[in-house]
Parts: C-alpha cells; sequence; structure tokens
C-alpha cells in the first residue's frame, strides 16, 4: 500500500538524537538560544520554513505554528493519494479538529471577538470552507441567526451529524426543526458541554468504523480508541470537581451522558465515575486499573513532581502509537503518525518555551518519541 509506505517513511524522517535515542530532537546540551534551535533543525523535514528566519524573529509561537502546518501538508499529500476505505478513515482522524474549531468560533463569536483572530487560532487539520467559518464567526443571537448557524452546522460542514445528534439528546430525542429550539438549547447549555458532548459522539462513530474495517485495523484501533474514550470520561469527572455539573443532581442528568459508551472502564467503572463527588472517589473508581492507578498517582503528585496526569496520559498516547508501528497491513499507522507528529510539536514548543523564560533546568522535561530508553520499549525490541 503506497500510503502506508509514505506514513513509515514519514516516521522514519522524524528528528533523531545523536546518542542512538529513536525520536526526539535536538542535540538538548548544545541548545541556549533560538539560533541554535535554527541550526539543529537545518538537517530536519522543518528546515524549510525557518530558512528565511532571523533567531531574533523565531518564537514558540512561530515554531508550533510552522511545523503544524508541515504535519498538515504530509497529511493532506496522504489524504490525496488514499482510495476508500483509508480515505474516510483520514477523514475521521479531521472531525476531532473540526468539533475544537466549530466551538472555538461559537466561542469566541458569542464574547465578541474579532473575527480575523478568531480563524488564525484554528487548526488547520480541522479548518473546512473559509466562507463557511466566517458565517459562523458572523452569526448573530437572534432568530435569524441560529437559523443560519443551525443550517451552516447541520449542512455544510462534515461534523453536523454530531451537531445534530446532540440537539436531539438535548431536546429528549425529539427531532429538532425549530429555530427556537435550537436557540434554545445553545443558549442554556455551556459550550464546553457541546464539545464534550459532539467528542463522544465522533468517538463511538470512529470507533464503530474501524470495527466494520475489521482485522487489524479494528483491533489496534479499538484499543487506541478505548483509552481515549478512558481519558475522555476521567478528565470530564476530575474537571466537574468544583462546578456544577458535580451537584449530585447532575452527576447523573448531566455528567454521565458525557462518558463514551466504549474503553475499559465502560461501563461498570463509569457507573461508578458518575457518582464520585470528589478525588478520592475518583481514585478508588480507577484503583482496579493498573494503567490508570499509575496515571492517578502521578496526579496525586503534582506540585511536588514536574509531571502533570496530562503528561501521563501523554505518554501512554505514545507508547501505543509507537506499538502501532509494530505489526503491517492496517490503518492505524495512520492515526499513530498525526499522534506522534503533534508530540513532537509539543516537545518542540516545549523547548523553545524553556529558553524564553530561561528554564534550562526543565528543557528536558518533554515526552520522547521512538526512545530505546522508552519504559515499553525492550532490548529485544525492533528497531526501524
Amino acid at each position: 500500500m503506497w500510503t502506508t509506505i509514505i506514513s513509515r517513511s514519514a516516521r522514519a524522517s522524524k528528528v533523531r538524537r545523536n546518542d542512538g535515542g529513536r525520536f526526539f530532537p535536538l542535540l538538548i546540551p548544545c541548545i541556549y538560544c533560538f539560533t541554535d534551535v535554527k541550526l539543529n533543525l537545518q538537517e530536519t523535514d522543518y528546515d524549510q520554513f525557518l530558512a528565511d528566519e532571523s533567531s531574533g524573529t523565531i518564537s514558540p509561537g512561530l515554531i508550533q505554528a510552522g511545523t503544524t502546518n508541515k504535519l498538515v501538508e504530509e497529511f493532506n499529500f496522504l489524504r490525496a493519494q488514499a482510495m476508500e476505505p483509508l480515505g474516510q478513515f483520514l477523514d475521521f482522524i479531521t472531525y476531532e479538529y473540526m468539533i475544537d474549531n466549530v466551538i472555538l468560533l461559537l466561542k469566541g463569536t458569542l464574547n465578541g471577538r474579532d473575527v480575523n483572530e478568531l480563524i488564525g487560532q484554528l487548526h488547520p487539520l480541522g479548518k473546512f470552507d473559509e466562507s463557511i467559518m466566517r458565517s459562523i464567526c458572523t452569526f448573530e443571537p437572534n432568530a435569524k441567526g441560529y437559523s443560519d448557524l443551525y443550517e451552516t452546522v447541520l449542512i455544510d460542514t462534515p461534523i453536523g451529524t454530531y451537531f445534530s445528534q446532540f440537539l436531539e439528546e438535548s431536546a429528549g430525542g425529539d427531532r429538532m426543526e425549530g429555530t427556537s429550539d435550537v436557540r434554545n438549547v445553545l443558549e442554556e447549555v455551556q459550550m464546553e458541554l457541546i464539545k464534550n458532548s459532539m467528542l463522544k459522539l465522533w468517538l463511538e462513530d470512529f470507533y464503530n468504523f474501524c470495527q466494520e474495517i475489521g482485522g487489524d485495523t479494528a483491533t489496534i484501533m479499538g484499543e487506541i480508541l478505548k483509552a481515549r474514550a478512558d481519558r475522555i470520561a476521567i478528565n470530564i469527572t476530575l474537571n466537574s470537581f468544583g462546578t456544577p455539573l458535580n451537584e449530585p443532581a447532575m452527576r447523573i442528568s448531566d455528567r454521565k451522558p458525557l462518558y463514551p459508551s466504549i474503553g475499559s472502564l465502560y461501563p461498570d467503572a463509569t457507573a461508578i465515575l458518575a457518582e464520585a463527588g470528589d478525588e478520592s472517589s475518583l481514585g478508588a473508581a480507577l484503583d482496579s486499573f493498573p494503567v490508570y492507578r499509575k496515571i492517578w498517582e502521578v496526579h496525586q503528585g503534582e506540585g511536588v513532581d514536574s509531571k502533570s496526569i496530562d503528561d501521563a496520559f501523554y505518554e501512554r498516547d505514545v507508547q501505543m502509537a509507537e506499538l502501532a508501528f509494530q505489526s503491517q497491513m492496517h490503518f492505524a499507522c495512520f492515526y499513530a503518525y498525526v499522534k506522534l507528529k503533534e508530540q513532537e510539536v509539543r516537545n518542540l514548543v516545549w523547548i523553545c518555551e524553556c529558553i524564553v523564560q530561561n528554564q534550562r533546568d526543565a528543557i528536558n522535561n518533554f515526552i520522547p518519541i521512538f526512545s530505546d530508553t522508552a519504559p515499553w520499549r525492550g532490548k529485544g525490541s525492533n528497531k526501524h
């Protein structure tokens, strides 16, 4: 499969260290300023966007934009070569970013943010037609505005089906056709809840699509997406503490429906999570799951250790993405490729932020990728 060859070649081209580590970047001991960053990136796939930049114009934001655009360029090339069902699989990857973008536009518009500023903050992997994005940005909270928004998001974007499902579920299962119904839901429901609801629907849809493909794609992507579902359930519960969503009456009626109906925690542990009212009860619900118990221990050590619960989840994402490359003839390597490239971007931005803030002691606190020293890559692991 030509596209598989491309994705595996792209994986092999990632920035490497000179100490035999499989992935990341840069000669860390030599990095003291942005001139060093530019010099070290000249021998990588990221050399072009920095070619005309002086060290004085390089910033974490520039690095993030340039490396992300490189990822999108490579992804779009893959998409252009893909036949079905791989094409639809790759489209599913972009839907997550589209959901983030739509919510960002809606939230920013309701808060009176500038249209051009909002569009500049969108993730390029989730962009759609600019006229649609601008129509979302210019919507006004009146009858015509909600009608136009309903038509735009439901009809003119690939994620319209998730928006429609959310509206129907919010209306108690009734089909929503009236502008007033849409207005009531959008005015009464917080944007973060809309986002979580749509992400849940997307994740379940993506999972079912992978199961229909079958084979190793169903197996490997099934595990990856179930881990993502578990992470969503844990984070929703944790982030609800201290908010109305943790009120006893809302834990079952509003919080529980946000949990995906897949994952290792579903359904028994998510039923316990739905009742959790504080961190101790959340931790107790995770205690019988060794992976999540360790991640929760990281959270409990925050403030003492530099590692956060998000770091622990990212580490697991990297582990599962790396392992996806260990077998052949499946689509999971494309998803893994995107997620590893995203982690590479985060790593580069972290290093640049440490330079800006003069925090060299923290510069190594990134998550290495394809590192020979990673706990899940034993001495007998295959080298690629």
